[in-house]
C-alpha cells in the first residue's frame, strides 16, 4: 500500500469519487472530513502522509486555515478547488502547498500531482538538511584557515549571504570596550562586494563617541540606531553564549520590510551550536589583533556567479535581491516564473539562469507566446508530421524537441490560449510531447523558464489562465523591480548605454549633465530599461558635444504629476460585483436572508448570494470593516 491520505472535501459526491480513485491506485484513505474541526480530529487519531484539501469547507474556517496547521505539522497537502478570486488565491499561495488541482480533473492528473507532491515534500526536507550541512562544511573550511579575524569574518559574511539575505550585517562581542577589534560590520555594496567596517570606521560614519556607542549597546538601542543610519527596514539577530560567559551576536539587516520570517529563524537556530564552536575556535587562534581597515572588495574577488550576470547593470538592493534568487535557483532544474513590467529585462534574466545552470552547454530556445498566431502555437511548440493538416508540407520539429536537455523560455506566457495551456500542463507533468498527426509520443527533458508582465493571479481569477498551470510554473517566482523602484541604478545604466552607442556610432560622449540626471530621476519610466536605452540612443545621435545636455523625456510622466493616479485603474466585473455585494451587506448590517436582508435587496435567493460570497472570497471581516 502507498501513503495514507486524508480527504478534506465538503461535497459528498466529489469526496467519494476521490476515495475510489485513490483506493484503486493503492493509496490508503484514512477518512473524509467535511470541515476544519472534523479534519483536525481525524489527524489527531491517525496522522496522514498527505491531505487533499478543498479550499471552501463547511463552517467558518476554510481549507486555508487548515493548511496553516498542516504546515506546522510538516504534513504535505494539495489543494483541490475550482478557480478562485485573486484574494483567495493569494491567501492559498501564501501557505506554500505542494500542489494545486483544478476541478474537474482526470484520474491521471490526480495521481501525477500526488507523485509531484511526494517528490517536493521529501525534496524540501532533504534540501533543508543538505543546505545546513553544506553551509556548516563551508564555515568549517573558513575557520580552519589562517586568515586574520576580520578576513575570516568577511568570508563568513559572504558564505551566509545566499542563505540569510542581508544588506548590512554586524558581528561581534557585546563588550565593545573590551574587544573593539572583534566587532565588525559589513555593508553590502554589490552582488558579492562588501565594505568592511570596524568600530573606528563605524564611529566616523555615525559621528558617535565610543561612550555613546557603548551606551546604545547596553540600552539595547543599537539595532534601531543602525537601521536609521543605513536605511534598513527589518532586522533579525542570533545571540551566541560562549563557554567563557561572553556573548557574541550576529545581526542581519535588510532594506526590505518584513524580510525575516520563520525560515530564517529556524535556520539560525539550527546553526547556533556550530557557530558557537566556530567563533570560539577563531577567537582562541586570534590572540592579538592589530586593527581593522575598511576596504572594498575588487571585482576580481567576487564569486564566479558574477560573470553570469554580464549585461545586467546596477547595484541597488532590489536588483541584488534578484541576483541572490538567480544564484539560488540556477543550479537546479526548478521551473522559474519571471514577473515584471515590460522592459525590465526578463529575457536577460532568463539568459542568466540558463548560463549559470548545468544545462548551459545545451540549447536555450526562446518562444514569444504573444507573437505566435493562435492556430500555429501548437505546431510551433510541439511540431507536426507531414500532411497532418492543410499546409503541412514537411515534418516540423517543435521548440520543445529543439530544447531537449536544455532550457525553453516561454515569454509572455500570460498570452497563451486556454486550450494550449492544458497541453502545456501535460508536458510539464508527463515529460513528453505529441507532434500534431504523430502516432507516438516523444520524451523531452526540458527546463521551463516562463515570463509575463501580466498579473497571473488576476488572470486566474478572471478565468483566462489555468490555476493548476500557474501553480506548476510558479514554483520559484522572480519579480523584477521597475526602473522607477531602483533610481540609484539609472546613472550606471545610462553610462552603460552611452558606452555601447559610442562604440556603435563612433562618438565620444562622456556623460550626462546634472540637469539631465535630475530630469531622469524624477521621471517614472513606464517603459523601464528599454525606454531608457531608446532615449540614450537618440540623445547620443543628437548630441553635438561630449556631454548630453538634453534628453527627450515625455511630459506628464513624472513623480509629481503621477501622484494619486495609481488608484485610477478600472475595476474588473468581478471586483465591481464583489464591492457591490459588500456595500449592500454593510447596509444590511451583515444580514443575508429574511426581511431587509442583503438577498432581498439584491433580488437573489439567499443560497445564490451565499454561493457568490464564497466564490468572491467575501468574509465576515470584509463586511465588518469600517462598519
Amino acid at each position: 500500500m502507498k501513503e495514507k491520505i486524508l480527504i478534506v472535501e465538503d461535497q459528498f459526491a466529489e469526496a467519494n469519487y476521490l476515495e475510489l480513485m485513490l483506493t484503486k491506485a493503492s493509496y490508503q484513505v484514512t477518512g473524509i472530513a467535511r470541515s476544519f474541526a472534523e479534519a483536525q480530529e481525524m489527524i489527531s487519531h491517525e496522522r496522514p502522509d498527505f491531505v487533499l484539501l478543498d479550499i471552501f469547507l463547511k463552517g467558518k474556517q476554510t481549507g486555508i486555515d487548515l493548511a496553516v496547521e498542516l504546515a506546522k505539522e510538516n504534513i504535505a497537502f494539495v489543494y483541490l478547488s475550482a478557480n478562485s478570486n485573486e484574494k483567495v488565491l493569494n491567501m492559498a499561495k501564501a501557505t506554500q502547498p505542494y500542489g494545486f488541482l483544478v476541478k474537474p480533473f482526470r484520474e491521471k492528473d490526480l495521481l501525477i500531482m500526488l507523485e509531484i507532491a511526494r517528490y517536493r515534500h521529501s525534496h524540501s526536507v532533504e534540501a533543508g538538511i543538505r543546505k545546513e550541512t553544506t553551509l556548516i562544511n563551508k564555515l568549517s573550511t573558513i575557520v580552519a584557515g589562517s586568515e586574520t579575524w576580520d578576513t575570516q569574518m568577511l568570508h563568513i559574511c559572504r558564505t551566509l549571504q545566499p542563505h540569510i539575505s542581508f544588506d548590512y550585517m554586524t558581528a561581534g562581542f557585546n563588550s565593545i570596550i573590551e574587544t573593539p577589534d572583534h566587532v565588525m560590520s559589513f555593508l553590502r555594496v554589490g552582488f558579492d562586494e562588501y565594505q568592511s567596517i570596524g568600530v573606528g570606521e563605524l564611529l566616523t560614519i555615525t559621528r558617535l563617541k565610543m561612550h555613546s556607542l557603548i551606551t546604545l549597546v547596553k540600552d539595547g538601542l543599537l539595532y534601531e540606531f543602525l537601521s536609521k543610519t543605513f536605511s534598513m527596514k527589518s532586522c533579525t539577530s542570533l545571540r551566541l553564549y560562549l563557554t567563557d560567559g561572553k556573548m557574541f551576536t550576529f545581526s542581519f539587516y535588510s532594506r526590505q520590510p518584513n524580510n525575516y520570517g520563520n525560515d530564517y529563524t529556524s535556520l539560525l537556530t539550527h546553526l547556533q551550536k556550530s557557530l558557537i564552536q566556530f567563533i570560539e575556535s577563531i577567537f582562541n587562534k586570534e590572540k592579538k589583533e592589530t586593527g581593522i581597515n575598511a576596504h572594498h572588495l575588487s571585482t576580481s574577488e567576487t564569486s564566479s556567479f558574477t560573470a553570469g550576470f554580464a549585461g545586467i547593470v546596477g547595484k541597488s538592493p532590489l536588483l541584488l535581491n534578484v541576483f541572490d534568487m538567480i544564484s539560488q535557483v540556477a543550479p537546479s532544474d526548478t521551473s522559474v516564473l519571471i514577473l515584471g513590467e515590460s522592459g525590465t529585462g526578463k529575457e536577460r534574466i532568463a539568459d542568466c539562469i540558463h548560463n549559470l545552470s548545468p544545462r548551459k552547454n545545451k540549447p536555450l530556445v526562446k518562444v514569444n507566446c504573444a507573437t505566435l498566431p493562435a492556430n500555429l502555437i501548437e505546431s510551433e511548440l510541439f511540431g507536426h508530421e507531414k500532411g497532418s493538416f492543410t499546409g503541412a508540407m514537411d515534418k516540423r520539429i517543435g521548440k520543445f524537441e529543439k530544447a531537449d536537455k536544455g532550457t525553453i523560455f516561454l515569454d509572455e506566457i500570460g498570452e497563451m490560449p486556454l486550450e494550449l495551456q492544458v497541453k502545456l500542463l501535460r508536458v510539464l507533468q508527463e515529460k513528453y510531447i505529441e507532434r500534431i498527426g504523430a502516432k507516438d509520443i516523444t520524451p523531452v527533458d526540458v527546463r521551463i523558464i516562463a515570463a509575463t508582465n501580466r498579473n497571473l493571479e488576476k488572470e486566474v481569477a478572471e478565468r483566462r489562465f489555468r490555476l493548476d498551470l500557474y501553480y506548476r510554473l510558479n514554483v520559484f517566482p522572480v519579480e523584477l523591480p521597475a526602473l522607477r523602484e531602483r533610481p540609484e541604478d539609472i546613472p550606471a545604466l545610462a553610462g552603460h548605454f552611452i558606452n555601447y552607442y559610442n562604440h556603435k556610432t563612433g562618438k565620444k560622449i562622456e556623460g550626462l549633465s546634472d540637469k539631465v540626471l535630475k530630469s531622469m530621476d524624477t521621471y517614472l519610466w513606464p517603459g523601464n530599461i528599454r525606454e531608457l536605452e531608446n532615449l540614450i540612443e537618440r540623445a547620443v545621435l543628437l548630441s553635438k558635444g561630449t556631454i548630453i545636455e538634453s534628453i527627450a523625456i515625455p511630459d506628464g510622466q513624472n513623480k509629481e504629476s503621477f501622484s494619486g493616479k495609481e488608484n485610477s485603474r478600472l475595476k474588473t466585473i468581478y471586483e465591481n460585483e464583489r464591492d457591490h455585494i459588500i456595500t449592500v451587506l454593510k447596509q444590511c448590517k451583515g444580514k443575508i436572508w429574511g426581511s431587509g436582508g442583503a438577498a432581498e435587496v439584491l433580488s437573489l435567493p439567499s443560497s445564490t448570494l451565499r454561493s457568490k460570497m464564497k466564490k468572491l472570497g467575501i468574509t465576515k471581516e470584509d463586511i465588518e470593516q469600517n462598519h
